[in-house]
């Protein structure tokens, strides 16, 4: 039992994980994004159908793109963390809630993921491998 633990210990770099949890965000939300600018009518169409204006397809579409190409860079980190963490909070509510758990059923287990994934780097923030942390643009705790 002490070598599993020995070994597992030798591979403890929490700034690794973030570095693969901005990844793995990142690329979903800008698949995602992407996806919803270049079908903008059905985006706009959808986004009606919830009751919401044509901005707000437009709003989600950029914020999912922009946001996931800043999450995969490492920029910017807590303040795109927010705003996806917003926009899966609402997609969670007003699309997936009723539909249940399982995703298969459009429901809301994919979509807890990404926000709880988003809040999770809203609050560690991006790590040391991130493009921030390299150009010093990264936000210390300011008080």
């Amino acid at each position: 039992m002490h070598a599993i633990h020995s070994f597992i210990h030798r591979f403890h770099n929490p700034d690794l994980g973030l570095l693969l949890l901005r990844l793995a965000l990142g690329i979903v939300f800008l698949y995602h994004g992407w996806g919803k600018i270049g079908e903008m009518e059905s985006t706009i169409a959808f986004f009606t159908t919830l009751g919401f204006a044509p901005f707000f397809a437009y709003l989600v579409a950029w914020v999912e793109t922009i946001g996931g190409i800043a999450l995969i860079i490492g920029l910017f980190t807590r303040y795109v963390a927010t705003l996806l963490a917003i926009v899966a909070l609402v997609a969670l509510v007003k699309v997936h809630l009723p539909n249940g758990f399982g995703v298969s059923g459009g429901g809301y287990e994919f979509i807890l993921v990404l926000l709880l994934g988003s809040l999770a780097l809203f609050f560690s923030g991006a790590g040391s491998y991130s493009l921030a942390h390299f150009t010093n643009l990264e936000l210390r705790n300011a008080n």
